[in-house]
């Protein structure tokens, strides 16, 4: 029967090592790096450095609960076995309708970054075509879900790796086009322009920022050799929080003025149209449409893993620790993805007043906004 399979170990070490650097990486370091610069400043590197190492510290906790007992639910599960039922009822559900929310949200993203290519798609095809799409994914094997994963991780690392360079190349090696190279990390009020009350006010973007990065304790329970490779890839988050985010805020800061960064682009755009790259908006544009499709990739899985954890617990129903004979929990996905299609139905009904859609135009180019004061908010040069 179909309640008597088991989830399948099909998370290889390739798999594990990039969803864990991937899921620390998204369109918040592409985009919302921007409010966070404004709030702390240079000492935003501070920012990220304190803040990751606050992350670090948890998801090595929970990673060692994960090696020790491999099961569904992750945290949802140890909240109810140490601190209580509802502690571990609340934990869950909260976590699963968080992550409904952050599915539409993603959806929706997804609708503007391909209407920046096709203007006249309608947004909710967009956001249908890519929910069945990665729905369907998820449906066939977790191995699936992995190598999708993997790819996508990939490119958004890839493009962080080629900015980290070409700003490096031109602090060290060409300064011609930022010409005051390190001066700008104090000479524009400071180190700490809005003294230590913005560095500290900071820290709620920041960690925001990591969100995802739990992840890597849902998947104790598919993972090849947990033993292993959980915790390889949880105690390399600190250097790439290091190299990623630190190194990527210092590069930032150095390149230009903080209170000048964002203004006419993605610091991206910048950056790679500075290095004589015609096409900048063009690559960051699929740079984050890769990032907002993987993050509902894996609130699909982390979101169908939960209802199957809080299902073996008792805490919802029977009907979500079905698996197919793959070992996927079908119900689980089919139910997060069928109450998702709201989305669909939002930017149907809706297509410039929901979450995210939200067209401007300022100084005679085409701007998206996602939302009247949403960080991640982009001009096309």
């Amino acid at each position: 029967m179909a309640h008597e399979n088991k989830m399948q170990r099909g998370l290889k070490n390739r798999h594990l090592q990039m969803i864990a650097l991937g899921t620390a990486v998204g369109t918040g370091l592409f985009y919302g790096s921007t409010a966070t610069i404004a709030l702390a400043g240079p000492a935003v590197s501070l920012s990220y450095l304190i803040g990751g190492i606050i992350i670090f510290l948890i998801v090595r906790m929970l990673g060692e609960m994960s090696v020790e007992e491999l099961v569904s639910g992750s945290f949802s599960y140890f909240a109810a076995k140490y601190w209580g039922e509802f502690p571990g009822f609340l934990a869950g559900w909260n976590y699963w309708f968080l992550y409904i929310l952050v599915s539409m949200a993603e959806l929706s993203a997804v609708s503007i970054y391909l209407g920046y290519w096709f203007p006249d798609l309608p947004k909710w095809i967009g956001v249908l075509a890519c929910l069945l799409i990665i729905t369907a994914i998820n449906l066939v094997t977790v191995s699936a879900y992995g190598e999708i994963e993997f790819w996508m991780a990939f490119i958004k690392i890839s493009a962080i790796i080629g900015m980290i360079l070409l700003g490096s190349y031109t602090i060290f090696v060409d300064p011609n086009p930022f010409p005051m190279n390190f001066h700008n990390l104090w000479d524009h009020g400071g180190f700490f322009p809005n003294g230590l009350e913005g560095m500290l006010m900071s820290l709620a973007p920041v960690l925001f920022s990591f969100g995802g990065i739990e992840l890597i304790g849902i998947t104790a329970g598919e993972a090849e050799n947990p033993d292993k490779t959980i915790p390889r890839a949880i105690n390399q988050v600190i250097y790439r929080i290091l190299i990623f985010y630190v190194g990527t805020m210092i590069v930032l800061m150095t390149l230009w003025p903080w209170n000048e960064v964002g203004k006419d682009a993605s610091p991206f755009v910048q950056i790679f149209s500075s290095a004589g790259f015609t096409m900048a908006a063009n690559i960051l544009n699929f740079v984050v449409l890769t990032a907002a499709v993987s993050v509902f990739n894996s609130a699909i899985y982390s979101n169908s893993r939960m209802l199957f954890g809080l299902a073996k617990s008792g805490n919802a129903p029977k009907f979500f620790d079905t698996l197919s004979s793959r070992g996927v929990p079908v119900n689980g996905i089919l139910i997060s993805a069928g109450i998702t299609l709201l989305a669909v139905v939002l930017n149907y009904f809706f297509p410039r007043r929901n979450f995210y859609v939200h067209d401007v135009n300022r100084n005679g180019r085409d701007s998206y906004q996602l939302g009247n004061d949403c960080p991640y908010a982009f001009e096309i040069p």
